[in-house]
C-alpha cells in the first residue's frame, strides 16, 4: 500500500492528535460537539449523583465526538473522490450524518435514563 507509513506507536499517536486538531480547526459541527462535551462534563460531575452515575454520563459524552469524527472522515473521502453531485456521494454523506444523529439520540437516552434512575434512587 502506498499510503501506509511504517508502524510506530508514537508516530500513530501523533497522527491521531493531528487528526483531532485538523477536525477541531475545520469542522463547525465538531466545535459544537466539543462545547456539548465541556458543558455536559461540568453538569455530569456537579450533579448530586454517585460516582458511577456521573461516570456513565461523562463517558457517554464521547459518543457524539466519535460519531462526528467518523462523519468528518466520510465527508473528506467523498470530497476527495468527487466534487460533482453523485447519488452515492450524497448517500455516503447522509449516512455519516445519520451516525451523528443516532449518537445524539443514544446520548439523550443515556442521560434521560441515568438522571431518572440516579436522581430517583439518590434523591
Amino acid at each position: 500500500m502506498l499510503n501506509k507509513p511504517k508502524h510506530s506507536l508514537f508516530r500513530n499517536g501523533r497522527y491521531a492528535i493531528e487528526g483531532l486538531i485538523e477536525i477541531a480547526k475545520n469542522e463547525a459541527s465538531f466545535k459544537w460537539q466539543i462545547a456539548l462535551f465541556v458543558i455536559g462534563s461540568v453538569i455530569a460531575w456537579s450533579m448530586p449523583l454517585s460516582f458511577g452515575y456521573s461516570a456513565i454520563l461523562f463517558i457517554s459524552l464521547f459518543i457524539p465526538l466519535i460519531a462526528e469524527i467518523i462523519n468528518s472522515a466520510i465527508e473528506r473521502v467523498v470530497d476527495m473522490v468527487t466534487s460533482e453531485f453523485h447519488p452515492l456521494a450524497k448517500s455516503a454523506k447522509d449516512a455519516g450524518a445519520a451516525v451523528v444523529f443516532l449518537s445524539l439520540v443514544v446520548l439523550a437516552l443515556i442521560w434521560g435514563s441515568v438522571l431518572f434512575l440516579g436522581l430517583r434512587i439518590e434523591g
